[in-house]
């Protein structure tokens, strides 16, 4: 059962490029529902034309391993197998870097939103404000 409706997408999108402008830098926020499944993407003025994709496939990745991409590219990093065939497997549909972080209701993962434009660190601020906004749990 889809529980992740278009304004919650819409809220959670508002809410991670307000805490964009906050930081003072532009971003692009995708929220996916828990299977992937693009729910809304708000390109913010000024962001690049690649982070419509990138925040898309850090959404994904969040929602399919239920966790922050943050923690994501850290297991990465260790260079384990899986890792290391993912991009050929996943042909750029899950990113693990820095700015995807699950929307959760009731400790269940019901989705995820992913950011990019700004730093790593700045893409999972944004992402963060933006699953509080819709009461992450």
């Amino acid at each position: 059962m889809i529980e992740l409706t278009l304004d919650m997408a819409e809220r959670a999108a508002k809410a991670a490029l307000a805490k964009a402008q906050a930081l003072g830098t532009v971003m692009t926020a995708s929220v996916v529902d828990e299977a992937g499944r693009t729910v809304l993407v708000m390109r913010g003025d000024g962001a690049g034309f690649f982070s419509t994709e990138t925040s898309r496939a850090k959404a994904v990745a969040a929602a399919n391993f239920r966790r922050p991409t943050k923690e994501l590219g850290e297991m990465a990093l260790q260079g384990s197998a899986f890792w290391a065939a993912a991009p050929a497997v996943l042909r750029g549909e899950v990113l693990p870097s820095i700015g995807g972080v699950p929307i959760t209701k009731n400790g269940r993962c019901i989705g995820a939103i992913g950011c990019g434009g700004g730093t790593g660190e700045q893409d999972h601020e944004c992402a963060a404000a933006g699953a509080a906004a819709v009461g992450s749990s």
